[in-house]
């Protein structure tokens, strides 16, 4: 029945500074109105709504201010590189103070995270085929970590 996400949304206080970011992102612009925003993140699959109003100002809580982005495992090893080139600035996952990309081997997959102008959080996520042997890690692993364990497998 389900096919996978047609739609997410967040809210932003400016929605032409926020047509700048997402599109810096690559995302493409679908439609906009006077107050909102839609960007394809999959065409004619998936797009991103932007509501322009008070309600960014809400306290950030990922099930109301939060989206990840699907990338590859070899799109997110380079994505401090790709964030620099398009000025975005990464950040810390909840109580790490590194911005670096992780692994979560106990959940197969692996994130970088970042936030768009009105501190919604953003993150560039993969999934990473785990062994069984691997899979009650909990710690977040760097990718440095994560490669040097799976190359003594």
């Amino acid at each position: 029945m389900i096919l996978g996400l047609y739609e997410a949304h967040l809210p932003i206080s400016n929605k032409n500074r926020s047509i700048d970011f997402y599109s810096k992102l690559g995302l493409e612009l679908a439609w906009e109105d006077e107050d909102t925003a839609f960007f394809w993140i999959e065409k004619e699959k998936s797009w991103l709504g932007l509501w322009e109003g008070a309600e960014h100002r809400l306290p950030y809580h990922p099930s109301i201010r939060h989206i990840a982005f699907r990338v590859s495992y070899k799109e997110l090893k380079h994505s401090m590189d790709w964030l620099k080139t398009i000025g975005v600035e990464p950040v810390p996952f909840g109580r790490r103070s590194s911005v670096e990309p992780f692994v979560r081997a106990n959940q197969g997959n692996a994130s970088v995270y970042f936030n768009d102008p009105d501190g919604n959080s953003l993150e560039l996520m993969c999934f990473v085929s785990v062994p069984e042997k691997f899979k009650s890690i909990t710690d977040k692993l760097s990718f440095e970590e994560w490669e040097n364990l799976i190359k003594e497998e």
